[in-house]
């Protein structure tokens, strides 16, 4: 579960998941790769200030669930998840570059969203269906006369 993020200055709960798919759509998260994918996350935690709330894959893309300090922004987060786990997941499985025919494991496109604690999907769902309704005017429709000064 996530946890507040106290800093100097601030404190935030960011949680943001991404889904990266392997380049060409092939088909190289195997149960040990995944497993070794999520060992070598536990190790970038520390240096990238993020925490992986989870990490679930599929054979051919990988969904993360994380959690980071707000002076980062999504794209550098993920920036680094995909330099780091693709450089540490080469080293630990060279038959992943020959599946790949030598070139990078991730595509250079992600899907992100964010995440919220309290809020959930169906709610903000609600609230995009009841849009464009009937409006519940708040004001008076004529003219209030004022008073003239001179």
């Amino acid at each position: 579960m996530s946890k507040l993020i106290h800093k100097q200055h601030n404190v935030s709960c960011l949680l943001y998941r991404f889904v990266c798919p392997a380049k060409y759509s092939r088909k190289v998260f195997s149960e040990i790769v995944e497993q070794s994918l999520k060992e070598i996350c536990n190790d970038i935690e520390v240096r990238y200030e993020i925490t992986f709330v989870g990490i679930g894959a599929d054979e051919d893309h990988v969904h993360f669930l994380v959690q980071s300090v707000s002076v980062q922004s999504p794209k550098r987060i993920i920036q680094a998840i995909k330099s780091a786990t693709a450089r540490a997941l080469f080293k630990r499985h060279p038959e992943i570059k020959k599946i790949l025919w030598g070139t990078a494991l991730w595509t250079s496109g992600y899907y992100v969203n964010t995440v919220g604690r309290k809020g959930n999907e169906e709610s903000v769902q609600r609230y995009v269906q009841n849009q464009g309704g009937t409006y519940k005017q708040l004001q008076r429709k004529e003219p209030i006369d004022q008073l003239a000064l001179f």
